[in-house]
């Protein structure tokens, strides 16, 4: 029992390793747009954000259930170093593509990595297929599509409402209207993130025998779930700020309340209903559409496609590593050890490897090189050089031009001053009534 208790604890504290790292992960979702139009500061965006995730996370626990109990059957089973070998996944995954600057799915990854280590560990028949279905994979591919089409109506009804309006005055408006949806955009992260925690904490106590199954989360893994995602966002997730903020498209402040309000209205839909639905999905699809909404606005497709490949590695990847990990986990006592030394060296050299190029709240709105070349790329019509005319031969007249013109003056020499040497020149020779030599140019 006292194995049990504290391979537990383990559990819960890699749990909140991994809610931490979501809370920087998905930072973006939120406050990417707002920072990136200057609505807010960046350390005011991620300070409120994370203020909003901690209240969130005290909303609702229907996600929180669906982790819990929905994907992975509790009497199957599944032990603690199974729950730990998903989370190691996890985090290991989350970390990757941060430092990639990816906006991938940080719910994806915790899924993945369940179901991956789950599969390793007890079988097919430890996993709800219906629910991953159902709650999962269809969530995975609707909640972008509902949100990009969302922000493409509302970003064009915005445009049309204010065509006649004064630009400058409306832009204020709208960056106060950002404000407001990224903050209900972080309160409804804190709704369904943290609570993907809660769930995980509440299965490794059912699995340990200190909750009985179907128990809801206890008020303190509530607490701690928001406090370890409030932490995370507050740090603030730069990499993935400058991607989704300038990366995909150029956002103005029109575009950025449509975008969050969008966004917003499909997470807090979701989280009512209990689907455990990616956040960041859901923000880079109303991104992209809000990009398709502006007249003249252009998404990035170099970058959204690295995105798309992202999200169809996300449980697959974790899903692997977690695997790995589970069947270490297995042997014992030292498996388990094992597994905590590798993640740790792991993520001790992916934080190593972000040093290289630090991105953080005074350099997150410059335009990273891989999309300033993209956009090099593209020709803008402005830009383009007007046709020149092809050239044709020289005439008789024009060589004898040429023939009788000065040369150019020398480097460095102006022509004032080739001006000035000749009329100098020029005065002893009005005075003798002689030309001047050639010697009187040099």
């Amino acid at each position: 029992m006292e194995h049990i208790t504290l391979l537990i604890g383990i559990v819960i504290v890699t749990a909140l390793v991994f809610d931490f790292t979501n809370g920087f992960h998905d930072t973006a979702n939120a406050m990417a747009t707002t920072i990136s139009t200057g609505a807010l500061a960046p350390r005011a965006a991620v300070a409120m954000s994370a203020v909003l995730n901690l209240l969130g996370a005290f909303l609702s626990i229907e996600v929180a259930k669906t982790i819990s109990s929905g994907i992975i059957d509790e009497g199957s089973g599944i032990q603690p170093e199974v729950i730990f070998a998903g989370l190691v996944g996890a985090i290991i995954w989350n970390l990757l593509t941060w430092l990639a600057g990816l906006p991938s799915s940080s719910s994806h990854a915790l899924m993945g990595g369940l179901i991956g280590a789950t599969l390793a560990a007890v079988g097919m028949g430890a996993v709800n297929g219906d629910v991953v279905v159902m709650k999962v994979l269809i969530p995975a591919l609707a909640a972008p599509l509902v949100a990009g089409i969302a922000s493409v109506c509302a970003t064009r009804l915005t445009y049309r409402v204010a065509r006649h309006a004064d630009e400058e005055r409306t832009a204020k408006g709208y960056r106060a209207g950002q404000i407001t949806s990224a903050a209900l955009v972080s309160l409804a992260h804190g709704t369904n993130d943290a609570q993907k925690t809660m769930g995980v904490i509440t299965l490794a106590l059912v699995t340990g025998g200190a909750l009985a199954p179907g128990s809801d989360p206890p008020v303190w893994v509530i607490a701690s779930a928001g406090l370890a995602i409030a932490l995370g966002t507050y740090l603030g997730g730069w990499r993935i700020i400058r991607t989704m903020g300038k990366g995909i498209t150029d956002i103005q402040p029109p575009q950025g309340f449509a975008a969050q309000t969008s966004a917003a209205a499909t997470i807090l839909a979701s989280s009512h209903i209990g689907f455990s639905l990616s956040t960041t999905h859901v923000c880079s699809g109303a991104v992209m559409g809000s990009g398709l909404g502006r007249k003249g606005g252009v998404v990035r497709w170099g970058t959204a496609g690295r995105m798309f490949i992202g999200w169809g590695l996300t449980l697959p990847a974790a899903g692997g590593v977690a695997a790995g990990a589970a069947l270490l986990a297995k042997q014992g006592d030292w498996g388990v050890t094992t597994v905590a030394v590798l993640a740790v060296v792991l993520c001790g050299a992916i934080w190593l490897r972000s040093r290289r190029a630090p991105v953080d709240h005074t350099n997150v709105n410059e335009v990273e090189p891989a999309v300033a070349a993209q956009a090099a790329e593209i020709p803008s019509p402005a830009a383009e050089p007007e046709p020149q005319p092809e050239s044709e031969p020289a005439g008789v007249v024009t060589n004898a031009i040429r023939a009788v013109s000065p040369p150019p003056p020398p480097a460095g020499v102006s022509a004032a001053g080739v001006a000035a040497e000749e009329t100098t020149a020029a005065e002893p020779a009005r005075s003798t009534g002689r030309p001047a030599s050639a010697s009187s140019f040099r």
